[in-house]
């Protein structure tokens, strides 16, 4: 598959987060934010996951990204993808549905966006990914999965919405007592019918994504550390109809589904030993950076197009050797366009001074541009 141009040239804030109104033009290459924590840089890099995916990497909650005594927020980008323009925005009022443009063009449904313009953020949030439940890693595979197949999209948010549907009514059985399981019958089919293809679909994700990861951690680290990783789904030793059958007694009692594939995990291993257990802060880092630029490889090779890549201060518990293996990885021409936020000029500057690399840099003060620069 011949590989695609496609860039943000420029992006507009009005009243999000701390941002009241502020431009920015942007370099094809690297783009670098500056400044003391609490100075906005993060909400530059959100702003853009916004546009890609319709939603913030941050909040769940889309209100919680209106500035302070403010009713709403925009944020409006202009892409240039395959020598097109595209106009991109989103405003957000509270008690409002959120309204997002393509080529001012409304959207009817979201999921039509997703895809479009592919974007993979490394953030410290990722930490979550290790330490958190399985929810998050589950999230991290629908991620790669939406970006790539709108099908796939469909299925997940159909049987998500069945999912809480059959919830919900398992907690009515359990207030009425009703042995009537006519309802709850209809729900499983669903659950199978959708399933089935999401827990193949995340398999054969596993089979071309694990190398990617092997590849960009082995790169980082020398060679010199055994990683594995694992995607664990209770389908793998039973077949839907009966797991979910075995399952009701106890979904009953519980009032929650317990068998399916919003159960499936992924499990990380170093030298033999869980990620969370055996890990120092700079191996999980390490780990965790490799998660997400494979990911970022596998957008590519799904989707022909350079994703734009967003490195959210991830130097910190870094020791150096494995900072410049990941910045010489990074401006290789495998990677597009970029945006870091750093607390340390001295740093970014030192990084680049190797690689010599040209990047644009904006030194953040609430929110507003307080300094641009061109680095050549």
């Amino acid at each position: 598959m011949s590989i695609h141009s496609m860039y943000l040239k420029n992006l507009s804030l009005l009243n999000f987060r701390i941002c009241s109104e502020q431009e920015f033009s942007f370099s094809e290459g690297v783009n670098c934010f500056l400044g003391n924590n609490g100075s906005g840089k993060t909400n530059v890099l959100d702003a853009i996951h916004y546009l890609s995916l319709c939603k913030s990497y941050i909040h769940s909650v889309d209100s919680l990204q209106i500035r302070d005594g403010y009713d709403f927020f925009m944020v409006q980008g202009h892409f240039l993808k395959e020598g097109r323009d595209e106009m991109v925005s989103c405003t957000v009022k509270r008690n409002h549905k959120k309204q997002f443009k393509r080529n001012k063009k409304e959207y009817e449904r979201l999921s039509d966006h997703i895809g479009l313009f592919p974007v993979v953020m490394i953030s410290p949030y990722d930490s979550n990914l290790i330490f958190e439940g399985s929810e998050e890693r589950r999230k991290f595979i629908d991620n790669a999965l939406s970006q790539t197949d709108s099908e796939y999209l469909e299925l997940i948010i159909a049987y998500n919405r069945v999912l809480a549907q059959r919830n919900a009514s398992l907690k009515q059985y359990a207030i009425n007592h009703s042995q009537d399981f006519t309802l709850l019958d209809v729900f499983d089919e669903q659950l199978i019918q959708l399933g089935k293809p999401i827990f193949e679909k995340r398999k054969i994700f596993f089979s071309v994504f694990e190398p990617l990861f092997q590849k960009h951690y082995s790169f980082m680290t020398g060679a010199k550390e055994l990683v594995r990783l694992e995607y664990i789904s209770q389908l793998g030793d039973e077949s839907y109809e009966k797991g979910i059958s075995a399952s009701r007694k106890k979904d009953l009692i519980l009032e929650r589904t317990g068998f399916g594939i919003h159960k499936d995990d992924l499990e990380f291993y170093l030298k033999g030993m869980t990620l969370k257990r055996a890990g120092s802060q700079g191996q999980q880092k390490s780990y965790l950076i490799a998660l997400k630029l494979a990911h970022y490889s596998y957008l590519q090779l799904k989707t022909g197009h350079k994703p734009i890549l967003l490195l959210d201060d991830i130097f910190d518990k870094l020791d150096d050797s494995r900072v410049h293996k990941l910045l010489d990885m990074v401006v290789r021409d495998e990677f597009g366009q970029i945006f870091i936020t750093d607390t340390h000029k001295d740093r970014i500057e030192k990084i680049f001074d190797n690689i010599h690399y040209p990047f644009l840099t904006f030194e953040m003060e609430q929110g507003l541009i307080r300094l641009e620069s061109n680095i050549l």
